[in-house]
């Protein structure tokens, strides 16, 4: 009934403007055409998110001490390693040259030890040595012996007491580095907790350094909404301060889904990496995103071009090209899947509708297709 509606209504106009605006009278007209597809459809519902850093960190002091300066300002860009705060490092640098010092003077014992051993030892070779002879004392012998194990334990004593010496050499120098503060990543210093001259006693914060180039996207999911989610797969999102036009939805390729529910939300959390530059969105951390989540598994749905869908008072109507031919042909539509409509009904897999040039088309009307992608400029009229 629509469709002879259309075609009344069309041939209305005709019949009433004259055949000067016969179709077979009129020359081909210039389209540009796109055919109808199945394609894959998920329908999906908006769920508030917002954008978290992976990399974000309160950085404390590692050993306590005065505050000499403070080299960061809130909102200053760091890279790993730059320096954030520098204590006094006087005491510090006292205490590695007091160990340094200690480690000198065992190592000096040891040496002597281990030569006193040696000596003992040679002793102890030249008694055995005499056994066989009139000379040898077996008195002689036995100090000789002890003496040997005597000189050895000086020995280890002192070999351990080197050993211990050095690690705490090796612990005066991690305090004397840890005496100037550095960002462990690069970012930007989002508070400052410290003042030069204050003193830090061992993990006091100093500052918080978020990374602001390695975000992802967090969103609290209803749990039977989780069903059309999976690592890998890729949802649209849009960002807070960006209109609500499908232009300006962004992609993002779910991470991970936590395996951990809110109790009193019935949610769960979804991460979610961006695959767009991160650097041209300008974006920062706890910004808002609302991320287009999937209700369901996708099913394929034949789609039609929105361009080519001409609305009228009978309804929603498009003009395929039969035998080079402009046809219109009544449609009923469903849902949007992108820069496309659902075909309900009226179209079929393959057919080739008119995208470009469709709006003063008659029909029965002879076109020839322009070449140009949907979505271009309109193709010259040949009229």
């Amino acid at each position: 009934m629509r469709y002879r509606a259309v075609i009344g209504l069309l041939a209305l106009v005709l019949a009433v403007a004259g055949p000067g605006l016969s179709a077979h009278a009129q020359p081909a007209a210039l389209v540009a055409t796109d055919p109808v597809i199945v394609e894959p459809m998920r329908q999906t519902q908006p769920v508030i998110g917002r954008l978290v850093a992976r990399e974000s960190a309160t950085i404390a002091a590692r050993v306590a001490g005065a505050v000499s300066n403070v080299e960061v300002e809130v909102g200053d860009h760091v890279a790993a390693g730059d320096m954030l705060v520098i204590m006094d490092l006087e005491r510090f640098e006292a205490e590695v040259a007091l160990v340094e010092a200690e480690v000198g003077e065992i190592e000096a014992r040891a040496a002597a030890a281990r030569a006193g051993e040696m000596i003992a030892r040679q002793d102890l070779e030249r008694q055995e040595g005499l056994r066989e002879s009139a000379a040898f004392s077996q008195g002689r012998y036995d100090d000789a012996v002890q003496e040997v194990l005597r000189m050895e334990s000086l020995a280890a004593e002192a070999e351990a007491r080197l050993r211990r010496t050095l690690v705490a050499f090796d612990l005066a120098r991690l305090d004397l580095e840890y005496g100037t503060i550095r960002a462990p990543f690069s970012g930007v210093v989002s508070e400052r907790y410290t003042e030069t001259g204050e003193y830090l006693t061992v993990g006091a914060p100093v500052v918080t350094v978020v990374n602001d180039t390695n975000l992802e996207i967090e969103v609290a999911v209803p749990f039977d909404r989780l069903g059309g989610l999976e690592p890998g797969i890729e949802v649209d999102v849009r960002l807070a301060e960006r209109g609500d036009d499908d232009a300006d939805l962004l992609p993002a390729i779910v991470r991970a889904v936590v395996p951990v529910e809110d109790p009193l939300t019935r949610t769960r959390r979804v991460r979610m990496t961006p695959s767009f530059d991160e650097h041209d969105e300008a974006l920062a951390a706890n910004q808002s995103v609302t991320a287009m989540i999937p209700t369901g598994a996708a099913r394929d749905v034949l789609t039609v071009h929105k361009d080519a869908v001409v609305n009228g008072p009978a309804g929603s109507m498009v003009f395929v090209v039969v035998e080079g031919t402009a046809q219109p042909r009544p449609i009923a539509i469903g849902v949007s899947v992108g820069e496309r409509f659902e075909v309900v009904n009226g179209l079929a897999e393959g057919d080739e509708v008119v995208v470009r040039g469709n709006e003063r088309l008659a029909p029965g009307q002879a076109v020839r297709t322009g070449d140009g992608p949907p979505g271009g400029a309109p193709p010259p009229s040949s009229r």
